[in-house]
């Protein structure tokens, strides 16, 4: 009987997720689960949904990304992450629990609209879209139409193409957009279960404009027609350009879609009930980013890492197994209650995105101004002064006519910064770019190739094997290095 119960957990959790909407604590009175109440209000599934993807966001951002993109360097003297080694098994935490959510976010854009919320619509579609952004950009081909549709007893729905699930997210996008131009805000009631915005209309808009604007850009190897009927560079000059204010974007630091943990059950940061020593004991921070901050003078250096010896040391990414490296500056403790870790989408980003739009040609404005002014806010987003001369560093320092790569590095160094603890963001983008360019260890697997996608859950080519092995006919081999269709 255990074994079968089991097997239709996890099949439910393929397809619909769960049966089950999510619940994280301190939301017991606040979440109701869909399939009792057909009359659930829209605001009971935003709060609990958006903290538990955060929370899941960061706890892989700190175990898979930190280590790929060499923010840290876990000490051993086996296979690890930051050796381009990712185990079958990791993929189980992330598959799950976005499918969860992205169950919860469709259910609540079913039930705005049986309320008449268009407010409610619009940012049950933007998280819709950032949830699958994530799921299909780590993975690739995915379940995407079918995908929650357990309860109508689709139990093994087949993978969307990512090609076809871009261009649905953009529609999605789209509308959303349309429905937040009448700037209706939620109720005070409403806003109170808002953790992101308080219920600000505009600011949701900006957000999901901000979140197009990203994945325009992750898309924009391709020249497909595949945005509202423009290829990616095209939509990008009518987003920025010809029709910008149609498409307000996040336009301050505080604009920035952030969760900001207040330390109060339930918001709080996931690594606020960890052990301190389970936080940073076993790792230590990465030369790569202890080397740039120092360089720079850059005053968020004591805000992300420790003293060691005296000053701020880090460690080789990718050392050779055999030679065992001494602990040295390692995270604060200070960061497991950090507010600002529970970033989503910031402002520096949306600057950063707009200088390599600019510098490749695709809209019309100042690479240079753009850059300055995300870097600037990078800092500031800190609570930090831009130190003087900042920009004098001949790292920093925008040289109009220095060789594009290098001002691309430039670009994606600052946002390697601006993506602290973002999500699978940094990854995401070296994978698009190759920037920054990152050192590569002696004791590195893989062939020296960085992954390029994380494989399907192992449960998941069981149960729903027939899906599964369509889409690997079509993507490719499901492993670390099949490149995804925006990859090609």
């Amino acid at each position: 009987m255990k074994k079968i119960q089991l097997f239709a957990w996890l099949l439910l959790a393929t397809t619909s997720a769960a049966t089950l909407s999510a619940c994280t604590d301190g939301f017991e009175e606040m979440n109701v689960n869909p399939n009792q109440n057909p009359n659930v209000l829209p605001e009971t599934l935003l709060a609990p949904a958006l903290t538990d993807l955060v929370k899941r966001n960061m706890d892989r951002a700190r175990r898979i990304t930190n280590e790929l993109m060499q923010v840290h360097v876990t000490r051993n003297d086996g296979d690890a992450i930051h050796r381009y080694v990712i185990r079958p098994s990791e993929a189980d935490y992330m598959w799950t629990g976005w499918y969860t959510q992205l169950t919860d976010f469709r259910d609540m854009y079913r039930s705005a609209q049986g309320v008449n919320s268009p407010t409610f619509m619009a940012i049950a579609r933007i998280c819709e879209v950032w949830t699958v952004s994530l799921i299909t950009d780590t993975f690739g081909d995915v379940p995407y139409t079918q995908a929650t549709a357990g309860r109508e007893g689709i139990l093994q729905p087949p993978f969307d193409k990512q090609e076809d699930i871009y261009r649905d997210l953009f529609t999605k996008l789209e509308e959303a957009n349309e429905l937040l131009k009448a700037n209706t805000n939620l109720t005070p009631d409403q806003s109170q279960l808002d953790p992101l915005y308080q219920g600000n209309a505009l600011k949701w808009r900006k957000f999901g404009n901000s979140l197009y604007l990203r994945l325009l850009m992750r898309v924009s190897n391709r020249t497909d027609a595949i945005a509202n009927g423009m290829s990616p560079q095209d939509k990008l000059r009518d987003m920025v350009n010809t029709n910008a204010t149609a498409y307000p974007l996040i336009a301050s630091n505080e604009e920035s879609a952030i969760m900001r943990w207040t330390g109060t059950a339930p918001y709080q940061s996931p690594f606020q009930t960890w052990r301190t020593a389970d936080f940073s004991s076993f790792s230590s921070m990465s030369e790569f980013f202890i080397n740039n901050l120092t360089e720079w003078n850059d005053p968020r250096l004591p805000k992300w890492a420790t003293v060691s010896n005296g000053t701020y040391e880090g460690i080789p990414s990718g050392y050779d197994p055999t030679q065992m490296q001494a602990a040295k500056s390692t995270y604060p403790a200070t960061l497991m209650t950090e507010p600002l870790l529970g970033n989503i989408l910031n402002y520096p980003e949306v600057q950063l995105l707009l200088a390599e739009a600019a510098l490749r040609g695709w809209i019309s404005g100042s690479a240079q101004t753009y850059y300055e002014t995300g870097t600037r806010a990078g800092i500031t987003l800190w609570g930090y002064t831009v130190p003087t001369n900042y920009f004098t560093n001949s790292d920093l320092k925008w040289e109009p006519g220095s060789n594009p790569e290098r001002q691309l590095d430039q670009i994606h160094l600052q946002k390697y910064y601006a993506l602290f603890f973002t999500d699978f963001q940094q990854w995401f983008e070296y994978r698009r770019t190759g920037h920054p360019v990152l050192p590569i260890g002696s004791g590195v697997r893989n062939n020296g190739r960085m992954p390029a996608r994380i494989n399907y859950p192992v449960y998941v080519q069981s149960l729903n094997q027939q899906s599964y092995q369509a889409a690997i006919a079509d993507q490719g081999p499901d492993d670390i290095n099949t490149k995804v269709w925006w990859q090609n």
